[in-house]
């Protein structure tokens, strides 16, 4: 039995489709990179059904609106094999001033907050623009403020909360609708001795509030629609960061916010990407 290992590139707007659609399809790991995504799948599925998937998956991204340009190619992994091309793929970064992520397997930096994540199945790795940005701004906007609460909506790998958990946040919950993720972030939890992050499965409803720091690394489309949900959550004075908007998306993300009784407090700007902070 063997692997295959495909790197897919797809429009940045088009990726978060692309990674739901790859994990549908019996992806057994992802990594995200800034260029591109590598997923593995068992050989017992066939590469001709695997490589007509993503063919197909064209067809959807143009009918939904998204940007259709996808390429992909792939090379097969014998099982002894395995282990070290997996290895070789992630490896450890340093995001902001002061956290460095690694796979398990990595040893440990000194001076750092080591954060150690094995994706597995889930998102978020923090090769990803949007996730390095997350972790620099929920150091920045925590900097003197209460850290009583943290929650974190779509916590795929559970990085975000086991960041606000090594900064001092006392009680910290994950909630994701995807059980892979729930799986995955549960695992990294363990990995890094903490025992103050709570993970759960479902949306943002999924929890009560309100909480002093609430993070959402999703898509324009999907923070819309949790805006009614969200804001009551977010304690008065504290923070909401929202991220995962493409330039000129985030407009849409902070009116809906407003609606619902946030405030907006400043824009983030990283390439395409676009962050934005709120209070309530």
């Amino acid at each position: 039995m063997g692997y295959y290992e495909f790197t897919v590139k797809t429009a940045d707007e088009s990726r978060d489709a692309l990674m739901q659609r790859t994990s549908a399809a019996g992806c057994l790991g992802m990594i995200e990179n800034e260029k591109d995504i590598i997923a593995y799948f068992r050989d017992t599925q066939g590469i001709n059904e695997l490589a007509e998937n993503l063919n197909s998956f064209k067809t959807i991204l143009r009918e939904s609106g998204l940007d259709s340009t996808l390429s992909f190619e792939y090379v097969f992994i014998s099982e002894r094999d395995w282990n070290e091309s997996w290895k070789k793929k992630f490896k450890p970064i340093d995001v902001g001033d002061i956290f460095s992520v690694l796979p398990p397997w990595e040893e440990k930096k000194s001076g750092r907050i080591n954060l150690v994540i094995d994706p597995g199945m889930a998102f978020g790795t923090g090769h990803h623009e949007t996730t390095k940005t997350c972790l620099m701004l929920i150091e920045k906007l925590s900097s003197g403020k209460k850290k009583e609460s943290f929650l974190d909506v779509g916590t795929g790998t559970g990085i975000l909360a086991i960041a606000a958990s090594v900064i001092g946040y006392k009680y910290v919950v994950g909630v994701d609708i995807d059980p892979l993720a729930v799986d995955a972030s549960l695992r990294n939890v363990k990995l890094n001795n903490l025992d103050n992050i709570a993970i759960r499965e479902g949306s943002v409803s999924a929890v009560e509030g309100p909480y002093d720091f609430i993070a959402a690394n999703l898509m324009s489309e999907i923070l819309i629609q949790i805006a009614p949900e969200l804001a009551p959550r977010l304690n008065r004075s504290g923070a909401a960061l929202l991220s995962g908007m493409l330039t000129g998306q985030e407009d849409g993300v902070i009116t809906a916010m407003e609606n619902c009784g946030l405030r907006f407090l400043e824009k983030f700007a990283d390439g395409r990407w676009v962050s934005v902070a709120l209070t309530r």
